[in-house]
């Protein structure tokens, strides 16, 4: 097929080439199509007619739709029209690779004029030599403001923060507050709040901007601040801050460090770090780590393995518990059938558990009094359950083999495992937390290797001693 922009297929099915998303909110293929064939025809103005109304994140989603060559190729053709915020709204991988393409002073000249966040989330993927020489490039206040940032903890709220705030002292009045507001081309283009601070820029209040509004000019900014000031130290964790920002309903949050204040936190960041920390729990839960679609085949693999070779070692440990019954099992074949639905029961009620344990924890919802109910719960779940699923699962097997005595033993095994399970899945992750290790990590392997030795211990023990096959 013909390249050439002018014979690109026209609307098919109702889709409008000319729109970038189609009915499912993914990158319209027709769109995609057009802007490849301006790639591959270099047409540099109308590359960037297409891509200049996108927002950043569009413009990120069709990076990542984009082929390797495809992007690099798209950055360069559009030069200084290439907004490089969009490379915050992709994926690491993607943003890393297409990095390593570009030179340091395509990079300084793109992160100049990002507000801070963005350019921070851009510099960060960048080696420590390329750093600095990209930081070297830049107009000296942006230049520190960036460097004050990146000295702050990775995933921290000094890392996350703007820099670019509005903040006034108590003795000014509404009116002239406001002229300032005016006149004051380097302001923040988008606030919520003001800032009252002292000459050494410690916080003394807020004023949110509906009250500010609402006030006469000749109101004194101290008689109306907010003096009941929820704040952040730049060097905390910003999923606490996130938390901050869930219990109070904030909208924005000033960050200090040592009492100063150098910046804020609006909800957009906070969006963006609650997506990330949920991402990486539930990546975490299932052994992938910091893993996205667009890594290539070695980095997934090399995210993979570790936690498959833990899941081999465990996976011999309940082979060699079965090893230990190999003559009941010869014995009584049934055995054999009937032993995996005991352990894969265990597993799954452990693993219930255990996601509901792991998230109160990294919801700060477990306290002393909550732990004991939580804990004498999921035991009493697990006693219920049990004995739910003992009796379906014994009545089926008495039918099955005719043996009511092999019922009730599979049906013991399973009220045992269950309970143990319940115990299994909340102790397991409190333990790891503890030990100051990351609950989500290594939880479901502990879990579900407890599960399977105690099933097939359970079961493969009792009906040893029952039918007195030992």
């Amino acid at each position: 097929m013909s390249t050439d922009p002018e014979t690109t297929p026209g609307p098919e099915a109702g889709i409008d080439p000319n729109t970038l998303r189609d009915s499912e909110d993914r990158i319209s293929p027709l769109w995609l199509e057009r802007l490849r064939a301006y790639l591959a025809a270099g047409r540099a103005d109308d590359i960037a007619t297409v891509m200049e109304p996108l927002h950043a994140a569009d413009a990120g989603d069709v990076l990542e739709s984009l082929d390797p060559d495809e992007r690099l190729a798209l950055v360069r053709i559009l030069g200084d029209k290439f907004d490089y915020s969009a490379l915050t709204e992709v994926d690491e991988s993607v943003r890393v690779d297409l990095m390593d393409e570009l030179s340091n002073a395509d990079i300084a000249r793109g992160v100049t004029g990002l507000d801070n966040d963005d350019a921070v989330t851009i510099l960060e993927d960048l080696e420590q030599a390329d750093r600095e020489d990209v930081l070297s490039q830049l107009p000296t206040f942006e230049r520190l403001s960036l460097k004050r940032s990146l000295d702050f903890p990775e995933e921290s709220a000094g890392r996350r923060m703007q820099t670019d705030f509005i903040a006034i002292p108590p003795f000014w009045s509404v009116g002239q507050t406001i002229d300032y507001l005016r006149s004051e081309p380097d302001l923040p283009d988008e606030f919520y709040q003001i800032y009252v601070v002292d000459a050494s820029y410690q916080v003394l209040g807020i004023i949110p901007l509906d009250k500010f509004l609402r006030s006469r000019r000749e109101t004194r900014i101290e008689d109306i601040m907010n003096t009941n000031v929820i704040l952040v130290d730049a060097n905390e964790d910003q999923e606490e801050a996130a938390r901050d920002f869930e219990r109070y309903d904030l909208v924005e949050v000033g960050v200090v460090d040592e009492k100063r204040l150098v910046g804020v936190l609006t909800i957009d960041d906070i969006v963006d770090v609650i997506h990330e920390e949920a991402d990486e729990d539930i990546k975490l839960l299932a052994g992938v780590g910091d893993e996205d679609i667009s890594d290539a085949i070695s980095d997934t693999v090399r995210s993979r393995v570790p936690w498959l070779v833990v899941n081999l070692f465990t996976a011999v440990m309940v082979s060699l518990v079965i090893g230990l019954f190999n003559a009941t099992i010869e014995q009584m074949v049934a055995l054999a059938v009937l032993m995996p639905i005991v352990a894969s029961m265990g597993g799954n009620a452990g693993t219930q558990t255990m996601t509901v344990t792991v998230r109160a924890l990294a919801m700060r919802e477990i306290d002393g009094r909550r732990l004991r109910r939580l804990i004498t719960r999921e035991m009493v779940v697990g006693l219920i359950n049990g004995v739910i699923f003992a009796i379906l699962i014994g009545v089926v097997t008495a039918l099955r083999y005719g043996q009511v005595d092999l019922g009730a033993v599979i049906g013991l095994a399973m009220v045992i495992n269950l309970v143990v399970a319940g115990t299994a899945g909340i102790l397991i992750p409190l333990a790891l937390d503890k030990l100051k290790a990351d609950p989500a990590i290594a939880s479901a392997v502990f879990v579900t290797t407890i599960t399977d030795v105690v099933g097939f211990f359970a079961f493969l023990g009792i009906a040893g001693l029952w039918f007195g096959l030992f």
